[in-house]
């Protein structure tokens, strides 16, 4: 019994410890995007909202963020279009290569983000070169790189919602007389809705913060929120940065309260 009250005693500490590595720095950067000091230094001189009115006077930042806004809702919904319909084929489905299907599905989430952008920019030069269609550098071209991004994650998330469910009443529903595209509109799609505002959500954050792809793929003139970030910084140490980061942090937080509420995200991982 003592053994166990200081497993329980440990366990807490750990927790205790990484909750306190993983929060400070989003409360720092919070922190920070409030100081009136031009340089970031401490203590800070005093406090404002300066810099959140300087971020959205700079035109990277602003078109940084609508960008971003404009890719991640598009590659979200392709991503809805493809993941959803290929998770009912996962779980309800049974037919040969399903393993394989599966793991290719999966793939992008198992790939660094570096090594899937610069191979995406291969694949569209050598796609321009034999087609004279241009893709890399474009918007479309940047859409479809993030649907590669979000469709494991909806898959997965999907996939979830399905699984706990079962398929019960689907059956009863098709014993009753109901078409199957009737059960699917139905029974099947109301049921996995938690997976697919999860899903939606999770794949937007995703899309929405991506770097490592959207550096290779950005066209001339054109930058999204990450990149701007990383732009501003070269030359810049003011605590602007800080300020997008907050709002960040908030969109993203306010996207995973809503997925958790939905689908517990740890039992998808």
């Amino acid at each position: 019994m003592k053994n166990l009250n200081i497993a329980g005693a440990l366990s807490r500490v750990v927790i205790c410890v990484t909750l306190f590595f993983v929060i400070t720095p989003l409360i720092t950067v919070i922190w920070v995007s409030v100081f009136s000091n031009k340089i970031i230094s401490f203590p800070p001189q005093g406090y404002g909202f300066d810099w959140y009115t300087n971020a959205w006077r700079l035109d990277n930042f602003r078109e940084g963020f609508l960008l971003s806004f404009k890719v991640s809702l598009l590659a979200t919904c392709i991503g809805m279009l493809v993941g959803v319909p290929a998770a009912l084929a996962m779980v309800r489905g049974n037919f040969p290569g399903k393993a394989v299907i599966g793991m290719v599905l999966m793939s992008p989430m198992m790939i660094p983000g570096v090594v899937a952008g610069s191979a995406l920019y291969v694949y569209f030069i050598q796609f321009e070169m034999l087609s004279n269609v241009q893709v890399a550098a474009t918007l479309p071209g940047l859409v479809a790189a993030h649907s590669v991004l979000t469709i494991p994650w909806i898959v997965r998330l999907v996939t979830a919602s399905l699984v706990m469910n079962g398929s019960h009443v689907e059956e009863a529903a098709l014993n009753l007389g109901a078409t199957p595209w009737t059960v699917i509109r139905r029974v099947t799609l109301p049921l996995a809705r938690p997976g697919l505002v999860a899903g939606g959500l999770f794949s937007f954050i995703v899309s929405f913060t991506d770097l490592e792809k959207s550096i290779f793929l950005i066209g001339p003139g054109s930058t999204t929120l990450p990149i701007a970030i990383v732009n501003y910084l070269e030359w810049n140490l003011d605590p602007t940065v800080s300020a997008v980061a907050t709002v960040q942090i908030l969109i993203i937080g306010a996207a995973l309260v809503l997925s958790d509420r939905y689908v517990k995200l740890s039992r998808t991982f």
